[in-house]
């Protein structure tokens, strides 16, 4: 693992309310998120972020082994859900300070549905909002849900993806091509590959 702060907070459970919604983003419910994650998956409500630094480099984050779905897979900076009752502006910035130690100003991009399952363990069926984030700040990574991390050039992530994509969250190869295709003036401009 790089040199960095760590702590070892738990952040997050099975038992947690997530936010049920249907394909238009209405909210249609709540279910807890293991039960979110059975079988096929049942359509929830899910955020990603993508931080880049001041040179234009994402933080990438490896989740911990430890996780039901994709652990120990490259995945972006931080993705998670909103809980029941809270704003998705709010989540937001709590998951950010509670994964990394954090915070950044967060801009929204994009939502949109997908469905992935994972070996015979489960699904991720997210409507899933993306936001595009700059700090200079480095991480204080949260060892119960990240095992290791890295600031990575734009360019190299596209190589990355391209050349070895089993090593990565499908959700990230998804987002980080729209991302490339339709909103590359939002993104920074990176001045290192």
């Amino acid at each position: 693992m790089s040199k960095v702060q760590t702590k070892s907070d738990v952040v997050s459970s099975e038992a947690e309310a997530l936010i049920l919604v249907d394909s238009d983003d209405q909210v249609v419910g709540h279910l807890d998120k293991s039960a979110c994650h059975d079988g096929e998956g049942v359509l929830h409500r899910a955020f990603s972020l993508f931080v880049f630094n001041p040179e234009g480099q994402l933080l990438l984050q490896k989740r911990a082994a430890q996780k039901r779905l994709w652990g120990d897979f490259w995945s972006n900076s931080c993705c998670s859900h909103p809980r029941r009752g809270e704003t998705m502006d709010f989540a937001v910035h709590r998951r950010l300070e509670q994964e990394l130690g954090m915070s950044a100003e967060l801009n929204y991009a994009y939502k949109f549905e997908y469905s992935a399952p994972f070996k015979d363990l489960g699904t991720e069926h997210e409507l899933c909002w993306v936001y595009i984030g700059q700090t200079d700040a480095q991480p204080v990574i949260n060892t119960t849900e990240i095992g290791d991390w890295r600031w990575i050039g734009q360019a190299e992530l596209t190589r990355a993806l391209a050349e070895n994509p089993s090593a990565f969250t499908p959700w990230l190869a998804m987002e980080w091509a729209r991302l490339n295709a339709e909103f590359t003036d939002r993104l920074p401009h990176p001045l290192t590959g």
